[in-house]
């Protein structure tokens, strides 16, 4: 049986990553203010050994969060962005036959081949699943993002690897039965939704952990975003300028009250606010006025806020 994760414990302090982190874990630190109920919830999710299912608008920080407990527990960190064409199977593994019968027939005029055609498993290449599968001292932190994009029956295949006995057969390669691929550890999953849970199968939801990831609608919780976002770059040696308090509550007041006139067809989210934040103080030869952007009925550098065609001209009617 693989091992569980169950003697970890994220915290939401990044200043906690040990020294031996694993080679795969992310590199860079992410800023990121994590709610303590969501960090119970991580948690529940580890003690358990479940999925932890994310929703909530884009721009909530789902995403992110799986980049910042793999760095604070300095877990190896492995990704599958989900698309409308995915099966379960590609998050497990990939195998290239198509490549193993050229090399068959390119073997016959050149010897010095790196991939041995008489051996499959060199044809075979693991999917984020797959890699966390592989890790010998510890579990990995996998983000299945966007499950949603893909089918009906995509999430109810998953259960049969997300649950005992945590293993994948390879019938192309002959890696079955017993020899079929065993989770070392039982690896962190976290899994994220854009839309209401009851879109997902009534099995899978009962499996997973769940969470719903709530947008910081108070100038408090987005100040202390800005906070962790500059000392995050300071120690990583890209400084910029922090935008001043009257800038910054000018500038809260003005996305928050956008974002609860409602009407958008996509509502700005956090890491649109911040590059915003960024252009209001150092894009121009000076910071923005606090004042003119509380006064003025256009908004400044709107190509920053709005991603689609309809919130544009709106905008810009206004």
């Amino acid at each position: 049986m693989p091992l569980a994760p169950n003697q970890y414990r994220f915290q939401g302090d990044p200043s906690q990553r040990p020294d031996d982190a694993h080679p795969d874990s992310p590199q860079e630190e992410e800023p990121y203010i994590a709610d303590p109920a969501l960090v119970k919830a991580v948690n529940l999710s580890i003690y358990l050994g479940r999925p932890l299912l994310l929703e909530g608008e884009a721009g909530c920080g789902k995403t992110r969060l799986a980049s910042a407990l793999a760095y604070e527990l300095g877990l190896p960190f492995y990704r599958w962005d989900v698309r409308s064409t995915s099966k379960a199977k590609d998050g497990l593994y990939s195998y290239d036959a198509v490549l193993r019968l050229h090399d068959v027939q390119a073997r016959a005029v050149e010897s010095n081949l790196e991939r041995r055609p008489s051996e499959p498993t060199d044809y075979r290449t693991w999917g984020a699943l797959g890699q966390a599968f592989q890790v010998e001292d510890r579990p990995a932190v996998v983000l299945i993002d966007e499950i949603d994009k893909a089918d009906l029956d995509f999430p109810n295949d998953l259960l049969a690897v997300l649950d005992e006995p945590w293993a994948f057969e390879i019938p192309e390669t002959g890696e079955t039965r017993a020899k079929k691929i065993q989770a070392k550890h039982m690896p962190i999953v976290l899994i994220t939704s854009n839309k209401e849970k009851g879109d997902l199968p009534v099995p899978f939801l009962r499996r997973c952990i769940y969470y719903y990831v709530k947008f910081p609608d108070d100038q408090g919780r987005l100040k202390e975003i800005v906070d962790a976002h500059y000392e995050t770059k300071a120690k990583l040696a890209r400084p910029a300028k922090k935008p001043g308090p009257k800038l910054f509550q000018a500038a809260a007041e003005r996305f928050l009250a956008l974002r609860e006139k409602g009407g958008l067809f996509k509502n700005p989210g956090t890491s649109e606010f911040l590059d915003w934040l960024d252009a209001l103080q150092g894009f121009g030869s000076r910071p923005y006025s606090a004042s003119k952007l509380k006064s003025e009925s256009t908004i400044p550098y709107p190509e920053l806020l709005f991603k689609l065609r309809g919130d544009w001209l709106k905008a810009a009617s206004s």
